[in-house]
């Protein structure tokens, strides 16, 4: 015990000295895409080594995930600044890092690209998507070379899902959208607690909530690896797969909920595993073969992942990726939009975009009061499209600076009506840090995209 306090009392030094490289690490790499968000990049990498060590070695339910994006984003703020590149450049080599970092934490290159994309920019473009695609590669290449080819999760010849059993999606999905969006209120709401607890208190808390739980229940500690594999088994009681999802639910929270260094993508993928072989374990009273539970658990991870990021796309090539074949698209993808749909019916938000805003609220001095350069396609069905470059309805502050399609460059004048295809470069001026500019910058996405009914991002 008394280690666990010095080792907590460390954790929390080092995360109120940088308070960027506390939590995941994900909303702050956003934060600095998005926000105008300043992170010092030297002591975000140390913290996270220390701290992030700290907590794995303590068996916090925290992953790897967020804190290797952070760290190959800091990589690239380096290089950035190494080279002195402009503030465009800048932001592509910080997603490459970023991309690059996913790619490592889980050797899957593709959901690496796609996350830049879906969830770090929310957007599509090809100078992204190239800087994405060599950061992820190259990742991949180095992390193969020195680990090995095999995924971090191996799941082995898990068989494809039979057409007949593929209404017991329409179970699954809505259970693991219900599962996400409480994790999420959980995350949340005891992080909300913890706030009202003196910081260096914090991370002693989790800590000596891990002592029990490693005495009791040590398959909880951790990411979540050996929670996945017991799942994938198929010989664990009804009873028992919920007590541990519930005691994962709860124990990640206190975990993350103290700001320790550590992300949340292996806790989810978990999570999901869990609820997949909840529901496989009964619909085996239905009939339901022994063999398609772990392909049930593989659509469930995608699901839970999918609806509390709010980022389909990457959960289900994350998932088709650790399990090394393609003929899981398909259930993995149905149950993924299942869950995002019954995510969105209860009013579920993304789980980053919420830890962001809670980042920059609680944190305004590390937002510089300057420019921000977005780089926003315009889609087709969006507020731009077909809408001259002049009469845009852009919020005080924004200016349009240059209208690209394919090759050709335009300097934007009235007379210059978008269409779906071109990229407009757009420069962003408050200054209000914080808050204040990431609604404006939040606003002005909103122009150039085509959201579902309902989507409130």
């Amino acid at each position: 015990m008394p280690s666990a306090v010095v080792v907590g009392l460390v954790i929390a030094w080092a995360v109120r000295r940088v308070p960027a490289a506390g939590g995941s690490g994900i909303p702050q790499v956003k934060g600095v895409l998005v926000d105008g968000l300043v992170v010092p990049t030297w002591p975000v990498l140390g913290v996270r080594f220390l701290g992030g060590g700290l907590g794995a070695l303590a068996g916090l339910s925290l992953g790897r995930e967020g804190p290797c994006v952070q760290i190959g984003a800091s990589a690239g703020q380096v290089v950035a600044s190494a080279v002195r590149s402009p503030a465009v450049e800048r932001d592509h080599l910080v997603t490459a890092g970023a991309a690059a970092g996913l790619s490592a934490a889980f050797n899957a290159p593709l959901s690496g690209m796609v996350f830049a994309l879906e969830e770090l920019h929310r957007s599509f473009s090809p100078l992204v998507l190239l800087a994405a695609a060599a950061g992820a590669l190259g990742a991949d290449v180095v992390s193969s070379l020195v680990f090995g080819l095999r995924p971090v999760l191996d799941f082995g010849a898990v068989t494809s899902l039979p057409l007949g059993q593929y209404p017991w999606l329409l179970v699954l999905g809505p259970a693991a959208g219900v599962v996400a969006v409480s994790a999420n209120r959980v995350l949340l709401g005891l992080q909300s607690a913890y706030g009202r607890m003196p910081a260096p208190l914090r991370p002693v808390l989790a800590l000596l909530i891990a002592l029990p739980v490693g005495l009791t229940a040590p398959m909880l500690l951790g990411g979540g690896d050996r929670l996945v594999r017991i799942a994938e088994q198929g010989a664990v009681p009804l009873v028992t797969l919920m007590g541990l999802l519930i005691g994962k639910l709860v124990f990640t929270g206190t975990s993350f909920g103290s700001g320790a260094p550590g992300g949340i993508f292996m806790p989810l993928l978990s999570l999901g595993a869990l609820t997949g072989a909840a529901v496989a374990t009964g619909a085996r009273y239905a009939g339901l073969p022994a063999s398609d539970q772990p392909a049930l658990v593989l659509c469930a991870m995608a699901g839970v992942l999918a609806a509390s990021l709010q980022a389909p796309i990457t959960a289900i090539l994350l998932v088709v990726e650790m399990s090394g074949r393609v003929v899981h698209v398909l259930p993995v993808a149905a149950c993924a939009l299942l869950a995002l749909l019954t995510a969105d019916l209860l009013r579920g938000r993304p789980i980053y975009d919420q830890l962001l805003e809670r980042f920059l609220a609680a944190n305004p001095s590390t937002v510089r009061a300057g420019q921000v350069v977005l780089d926003l396609p315009v889609e087709r069905g969006s507020r731009a499209d077909g809408i001259a470059a002049g009469d845009l309805a852009l919020p005080d502050g924004v200016r349009v600076t240059q209208v690209r399609h394919g090759d050709l460059r335009h300097t934007p004048g009235t007379d210059r009506v978008l269409s779906p295809g071109d990229h407009v470069e757009l420069q962003v001026t408050h200054p209000d840090p914080a808050r204040a500019r990431g609604a404006t910058v939040r606003a002005v996405r909103r122009l150039f995209r085509h959201d579902l009914p309902g989507d409130g991002r």
